[in-house]
């Protein structure tokens, strides 16, 4: 499972209604490789799922992850903070064995 906050979930919901998001889309959640840790989270509005993605109803937006990915962040709590140093998302993956210092690239 993939759990996320509340306030996760109030910038996902802005970022699919200023993007126009259809009924049947939402939030593809997924893994690439790359970073100083070797792979990277990524995440990107989407119109629907696939045949064999994964998909959850988490703070009232809808997560979608395809079957790679989730073997990586099947646990991980993502979160979305704003401070004076800037906004985004956190991703806290107990899966992960190493990350970098941005948060943004991990490894396992």
């Amino acid at each position: 499972m993939i759990e996320m906050t509340a306030a996760a979930g109030r910038e996902i919901a802005r970022l699919i209604e200023a993007e126009g998001g259809s009924e049947g889309g939402g939030l593809r959640l997924f893994v690439k490789g790359g970073g100083c840790s070797g792979m990277l989270y990524d995440m990107k509005i989407v119109e629907g799922a696939e045949e064999k993605d994964k998909v959850f109803e988490i703070e009232g937006v809808r997560v979608i992850v395809d079957p790679k990915s989730y073997l990586f962040l099947n646990g991980t709590r993502v979160d979305f903070k704003e401070s004076l140093m800037g906004r985004g998302f956190v991703f806290e993956n107990p899966n992960a064995k190493n990350s970098c210092g941005c948060g943004t690239s991990f490894s396992i």
